[in-house]
């Protein structure tokens, strides 16, 4: 009887640390959210219907939705941003998938080429940290209270 109680012993001794790893493993996965798609990721099937000298601008919109963006100084680029991502616990978002599809059109309006970026394409940048110059005066925090003392009239009329 008494090796009996000594094997239930260890059962316990084993049993509590597999089930503490147990719990913290489930809470963990409970902290990973699901994953979120932001932008617009049109279909591979709807942009190989895509023919340059075909499909003009609104045969694009139809088939594909309004683009994300279009270019800054001529129109004829238009720009498809979609990206996937799923954010675990408090850190940073991991980007799972991103595309980016560009579709050119020509002179006409119809479609001239359609090129695709994944996330293999992408390229860090790093943006430049400099200030700048603002035309005017520096002036200290006395010259700002005190600045317009004496440059109204005290007459009370406007």
């Amino acid at each position: 009887m008494i090796a009996t109680k000594e094997q239930s012993l260890r059962r316990r001794v084993f049993a509590l640390p597999a089930l503490a790893l147990t719990a913290a493993c489930l809470g963990l996965a409970a902290c990973g959210g699901p994953v979120q798609v932001r932008g617009n990721m049109p279909d591979v099937e709807d942009v190989a219907v895509l023919e340059p000298g075909v499909h003009s601008r609104q045969d694009v919109a139809d088939l594909l939705g309004s683009p994300s963006t279009v270019s800054t100084f001529q129109d004829r680029k238009w720009y498809y941003i979609g990206q996937k991502t799923q954010e675990f616990a408090f850190l940073k978002p991991e980007v799972l998938d991103r595309k980016v599809l560009v579709v050119t059109f020509d002179e006409a309006g119809y479609v001239d080429q359609t090129t695709s970026y994944s996330l293999a394409d992408a390229q860090e940048i790093q943006p430049v940290e400099r200030i700048t110059p603002t035309e005017g005066k520096d002036l200290t925090l006395l010259q700002q209270l005190f600045g317009n003392l004496g440059r109204f009239g005290g007459s009370g009329s406007n």
